[in-house]
């Protein structure tokens, strides 16, 4: 898949991690939140990361 450029990600153990850059190659992300509020980055995930 190619890279997307407007999706930066450093986490190389992710299925959709551009081996090449640290890069996403999926078209969209979908971020999730994890607590009722969602007040810092911490409470915050990729829901589209897949284990390699």
């Amino acid at each position: 898949m190619d890279l997307n450029s407007s999706i930066g990600c450093v986490v190389s153990e992710c299925k959709f991690h551009s081996t090449d850059k640290d890069y996403c190659t999926l078209s969209k992300i979908q971020v999730v939140k994890h607590e009722q509020s969602a007040d810092t980055v911490e409470c915050t995930d990729c829901g589209s990361f897949e284990r390699k």
